[in-house]
């Protein structure tokens, strides 16, 4: 297999696992939420923390990697403007997923204490989850805009 689309391949996936895991993260999250049941939440919590950490935080490891050494491979200068474009939401959508994994460790953590307790979700949760959800808009939207700039790579 040629290196290059080796390369691509793999910065194609990790933008794929960034997507997904970030989509599918949000989409149990909120379902769990809706029950307000502490234990529904505080596992579904934990498998969250746990995907994140395993999936997105390779990925996110993974993307910089393989899109500089494509970049290279292929002979995109990194002062294109899509390319420029690209790492500028990156780090965009770096600063609002790294507070999202720790207010689900924040959460997980509410959920199991209200568990163990017997206690219903505390105010404290309600206003994380509100910060979780709200910071979820800008991140996806970025890992959008990133995707349509990788495909379209338009003169800017």
């Amino acid at each position: 297999m040629d290196l290059v689309l080796l390369v691509r391949w793999l910065h194609v996936i990790g933008a794929c696992v960034l997507l997904g895991t970030g989509a599918g993260i949000a989409f149990f999250m909120l379902m769990a939420h809706r029950t307000r049941n502490p234990a529904i939440i505080a596992h579904t919590a934990s498998v969250v923390v746990f995907a994140d950490l395993l999936f997105t935080a390779t990925a996110v490891i993974a993307q910089p990697i393989t899109g500089l050494a494509l970049a290279h491979m292929v002979g995109w200068p990194l002062t294109q403007g899509w390319l420029v474009w690209s790492l500028a939401l990156y780090v965009m959508v770096g600063v609002f997923w790294l507070p999202v994994v720790w207010i689900q460790i924040r959460l997980r953590t509410i959920a199991q204490r209200a568990q163990a307790n017997a206690a219903d979700l505390p105010d404290a949760y309600d206003r994380l989850f509100r910060i979780w959800f709200a910071c979820g808009f800008p991140a996806f939207a970025g890992v959008l805009a990133i995707l349509w700039l990788m495909l379209a790579r338009p003169d800017i």
